[in-house]
């Protein structure tokens, strides 16, 4: 596997502005079937989600996610190779997995480990 790019997130301020903004932009579609989650729909992969941006984050933020076999041997990777963990491996109902970890010039990364069905 490549670890390629699988999923992207906005944490804005204000989503209705945000979603109003990029559906002019890029006309893309929103699905907001999922509590305090919206999916964009861009018509290609990756597609992406949005979400109010978490209370104790710093400023609104643009998050990648790359595809990972095993969320927690990349996490172990990732310690071994001196980053830092900063969530830890995190279900999302049954669809999977993710984390979050720095690295070192302290960006955020996202992984996602899809469900074994």
């Amino acid at each position: 596997m490549g670890n390629q790019l699988c999923h992207f997130e906005f944490q804005v301020t204000d989503v209705a502005k945000t979603k109003e903004f990029y559906s002019k932009v890029f006309d893309w579609k929103f699905d907001d079937s999922m509590e305090g989650y919206t999916m964009i729909k861009t018509g290609t992969a990756p597609e992406g989600g949005m979400m109010l941006k978490p209370e104790g984050a710093p400023f609104p933020a643009l998050q990648v996610y790359f595809l990972v076999d095993s969320a927690d041997q990349t996490l172990e990777k990732v310690k071994k190779a001196g980053g830092q963990v900063l969530v830890p491996k995190t279900p999302v109902g049954d669809m999977g997995f993710f984390a979050f970890f720095m690295g070192p010039d302290n960006i955020g990364v996202g992984i996602w480990e899809s469900a074994k069905k």
